[in-house]
């Protein structure tokens, strides 16, 4: 089993940015894609981007194309979700997960390990 611990959420303003840490331990990092989800007060938990073991296979929601970048540091057993240019409606609870599987996924339900979440307030 993987742990998943998320920081770097806090209070911006509209325009600013924030990156995200999710740091992984007890298991083999290396094994795992990891995604990114989000969730507001009464609504559903949202795809945010999804990164593959290579690195190289990256898929992002269309709300934050272009605003938010996910990598991940193998050294660091570390992804990151940097994001940019942020709006109101990006104010959620930010968690990571990890997913065993090899195909591309955006369904949360999909994924097997959770973090517990990082707040992320965007201020208008």
């Amino acid at each position: 089993q993987i742990q998943l611990v998320e920081s770097g959420g806090g209070l911006v303003q509209a325009g600013g940015s924030l990156r995200l840490s999710c740091a992984a331990s007890g298991g083999s990092f290396a094994t795992y894609a990891m995604g990114w989800f989000r969730q507001a007060p009464g609504k559903e938990r949202e795809f945010v981007a999804r990164i593959s073991r290579s690195a190289m296979a990256i898929i992002y929601a269309e709300s934050v194309k272009g605003r938010f970048t996910i990598s991940r540091d193998s050294a660091k057993n570390t992804v990151y979700l940097q994001m940019n240019t942020l709006k109101p409606a990006d104010t959620a609870v930010y968690y990571c997960a990890a997913d065993l599987e090899r195909v591309p996924t955006k369904d949360w339900s999909r994924y097997d390990y959770w973090g517990q979440g990082t707040q992320v307030t965007v201020s208008s």
